[in-house]
């Protein structure tokens, strides 16, 4: 089961784990990125392309199954404004044994950081701003390449 799903409401954790844990596998990993509260952060806006952002999430979860055999992937992304503290994206990771399901997840989540296409502006209390993309992300998803 794949599941790459982009959703400007949140996240409803419990019914996605459920729906992947009724699978029987050994063993889920799950990841669940938040907006921060630091540096005055009041909002975040996640924009994307349409089409191709749901695509590139779709490539990304079959290249994880493929890699690690696994029995159930899920990512969510959200798009539109959050506040601090709300969740931007989750993925969860399903397999026989915990390895491949830890692997598949830090995989999903680094590549998703950087082949993703998504665009982010913080509202600050001085004003709003793009955000650009961290060194270290890059570094993470060549890893996997």
């Amino acid at each position: 089961m794949i599941r790459a799903i982009i959703q400007a409401e949140p996240i409803d954790l419990a019914a996605t784990l459920a729906a992947v844990e009724s699978g029987g596998a050994g063993a889920v990993a799950t990841f669940s990125g938040f907006v921060r509260e630091d540096d005055g952060v009041r909002e975040l806006s996640l924009e994307h392309y349409p089409g191709m952002t749901d695509a590139v999430l779709q490539t990304l979860a079959e290249e994880a199954v493929a890699r690690w055999q696994l029995q159930a992937v899920t990512v969510i992304h959200r798009i539109g404004p959050m506040s601090p503290g709300e969740r931007i994206v989750l993925v969860v990771t399903a397999a026989p044994h915990r390895h491949a399901a830890l692997e598949a997840c830090t995989f999903l989540i680094d590549r998703l950081k950087t082949d993703a296409p998504f665009w982010k502006r913080e509202r600050r209390t001085e004003g709003a701003r793009w955000v650009d993309a961290r060194h270290g992300d890059t570094g993470a998803a060549d890893r996997w390449r």
